[in-house]
């Protein structure tokens, strides 16, 4: 297993696959465009992969003028149809400053919370998808089962104390305590969240640990699944969960959706 190990952070080192790095941008207003629409997109692929569940969930994105302040969607809108200019900006009192429609206080006092502190997160996503909330009652973190689920060794966190709908903005900063520096928490008996330096990681990151949950309930349920070493699973996670390769993971999805759905960028 040395020798596997010792392979792995060879390839994280020298990074064969060429990962490209995100965009960079010449204004504010360029930056803020891209981020809504990553957002909106956010919203139809978790409607696509059947990850909404009525009004349940949020995604989030730091304004880049004013980072005390995040866009979301309006609360109850379908996450199917979204489009970049739905999006209400909100700051960091909860009051909506940019957009028209409800805020969803739930998201408020969790994501107010993560972006206050943690300045390195752009994006966060929570919605309750079938597997996600599913193994959170489990009380358990993801076992390093596949080269996937590796993606969040070392990097998440579980919240086990649930007391109902977080209305308490106490309770989103004890969430945001929970989640420390990793890209994810699970919020037992409620679902998971995710978070990236980009909106387009956040997003790959909550879809790949919804397949993640559903491998590992399917793997346990079956038998006695092969856990991976640590130092296999450590320096698999150094490739497969770096913030460039969550951003590149989620183009594939992006060219999708803004193809087949490009009123969303409107």
């Amino acid at each position: 297993m040395e020798t596997v190990a010792a392979t792995l952070d060879e390839i994280a080192a020298e990074d064969p696959a060429n990962i490209p790095a995100p965009p960079t941008f010449a204004t504010a207003a360029e930056e803020r465009a891209y981020r809504r629409q990553r957002v909106a997109a956010g919203y139809r692929t978790l409607a696509r992969f059947g990850l909404d569940e009525g009004i349940a969930g949020h995604i989030t994105a730091r304004d880049p003028e004013h980072p005390d302040s995040f866009w979301t969607a309006p609360f109850g809108a379908y996450f199917g149809k979204v489009r970049a200019r739905d999006l209400i900006r909100v700051d960091g009192d909860g009051t909506i400053v940019e957009g028209t429609g409800r805020l969803n206080r739930a998201a408020f006092a969790i994501h107010s919370s993560i972006h206050r502190a943690r300045p390195d997160v752009i994006g966060a996503v929570h919605a309750h998808g079938l597997h996600g909330k599913t193994f959170s009652s489990l009380h358990r973190t993801l076992a390093p089962l596949t080269q996937d689920s590796c993606a969040f060794y070392g990097s998440h966190a579980l919240f086990a104390d649930y007391t109902g709908v977080v209305f308490d903005p106490a309770e989103g900063r004890r969430i945001a305590e929970t989640l420390g520096n990793g890209k994810a928490v699970i919020l037992a008996n409620h679902g998971h969240l995710t978070v990236g330096q980009t909106v387009d990681s956040a997003i790959w990151w909550f879809v790949t640990m919804e397949r993640s949950f559903q491998s590992e309930l399917i793997a346990r349920a079956a038998g006695e699944p092969v856990v991976l070493d640590h130092e296999t699973a450590r320096a698999t996670a150094e490739v497969v969960g770096r913030e460039d390769v969550g951003w590149f993971a989620f183009q594939p999805i992006w060219e999708r959706i803004s193809s087949e759905q490009p009123d969303l960028a409107e």
